[in-house]
């Protein structure tokens, strides 16, 4: 394998897992729910060839007897159902201890140290839909200057702002504080930086200023090795914010998926050995958290019209690798993380047609082949499937 690609479809789970009931998220199938919720199912003619309807039953995506690509299905073994330990574990690091939470609202001692970082009060601290506490809370922001602060059932500390109110830098400014106060038996995956646009009444999220900061990961993953070998490491949308840089070669920023597939599809010619890998992540931020099946559809549909442009880019040698990191459900009555099972779909020139790869048992699965295939070592987790790609 001279160059891997992998993408990762943010949110697009394939059923609950065993242990989903601890999680409050039984009953939920991520891609199986939204087809039949869908009228006729849905329509991904390229997904389906490669063998997305192989993996479970997706209507409108009937299985393939003779697929194009490799199919399977992953388990997240790590504890939780976040963006952080997910991508993790895809590239190799399995988090055995979920990252702390905060259902009631953040302790008194974090907020201290926080309102004393950037020199005033917050307004919040609870809970919350994104689109709805600004709605709540954005005029008092706006006439106060006090960061919006809230949670979710995931675990992370997000900071809400109108761009017009605090300036974008000062807002990044106020998440590297916090990221820095955030440590030890507070140490959430991730803060983020939500900034906001709009007047009263219409106040609208900019998901293109988004920005994660994540914890480092505390030991090397797949990228690290890929990168010490003296490959290429190029991660595209929020890919260098949940690994915080390490393992990177180069970072492209993107506003939302449209953006993070030009971005893509122009990297490849520029990779000439090692890994370009991107987030999708308008399936989760966009649709999941909103519950919005009909826009989680298009998405899907205009991801599914752009494969066949970035397969006949790829030569002889490359691997494509789709997946996801976690479920974020759209047809439940939840509008947080789902914990689920991930896709597994493999392809490149010369390989097919695929078989079917099983269920297996950690997401790391993926890094331990794609470190096989460049003969990476050092990684402590995950059972490769390489030589299955690679005999047929």
């Amino acid at each position: 394998m001279k160059r891997a690609f992998i993408i990762i479809l943010d949110g697009c789970g394939v059923g609950e897992l065993p242990d989903a009931g601890d999680y409050g998220d039984r009953g939920s199938n991520t891609l199986g729910n939204l087809s039949r919720a869908v009228p006729g199912g849905l329509a991904l003619p390229n997904l389906g060839a490669l063998g997305l309807g192989n993996i479970i039953d997706i209507q409108g995506v009937p299985p393939q007897a003779s697929a194009l690509g490799f199919w399977g299905k992953m388990a997240e073994q790590s504890a939780g159902k976040d963006s952080t330990s997910g991508h993790w574990e895809l590239a190799g690091l399995v988090t055995v201890k979920p990252f702390p939470t905060y259902p009631q609202g953040f302790p008194r001692g974090v907020l201290d140290a926080f309102r004393k970082a950037i020199g005033r009060g917050i307004l919040g601290n609870k809970a919350a839909s994104g689109t709805e506490i600004i709605a709540e809370l954005g005029d008092e922001h706006v006439a106060t200057g006090r960061p919006i602060v809230y949670t979710s059932a995931d675990s992370v500390f997000q900071i809400a702002c109108h761009q017009e109110t605090v300036a974008l830098e000062q807002l990044y400014d106020w998440c590297r504080k916090a990221r820095g106060i955030l440590a030890g038996e507070h140490a959430v995956g991730r803060v983020i930086a939500r900034p906001f646009i709009g007047v009263s009444g219409n106040y609208q999220r900019v998901g293109g200023n988004r920005k994660d900061f994540s914890l480092t990961p505390p030991k090397p993953t797949l990228l690290d090795g890929i990168k010490e070998s003296g490959r290429q490491v190029v991660g595209v949308g929020k890919i260098c914010d949940l690994y915080a840089g390490r393992g990177l070669t180069e970072c492209l920023h993107s506003d939302d998926n449209r953006d993070g597939m030009a971005k893509f599809l122009g990297a490849v010619p520029k990779l000439e050995s090692g890994l370009l890998m991107m987030n999708l992540v308008e399936f989760d931020m966009t649709w999941g958290h909103r519950n919005d099946v009909p826009g989680f559809h298009s998405g899907l549909r205009e991801f599914d019209a752009w494969l066949p442009e970035l397969m006949s880019a790829m030569a002889e040698g490359d691997i494509l690798f789709m997946t996801a990191d976690h479920g974020n459900d759209p047809t439940t009555p939840s509008t947080d993380h789902s914990r689920e099972y991930v896709p597994l779909l493999a392809w490149g020139p010369g390989l097919g047609p695929g078989t079917d790869l099983g269920t297996r048992s950690s997401m790391a699965d993926l890094a331990a082949t794609a470190a096989e295939a460049w003969g990476i070592k050092g990684l402590e987790n995950g059972n490769s499937f390489w030589k299955e790609i690679r005999s047929v």
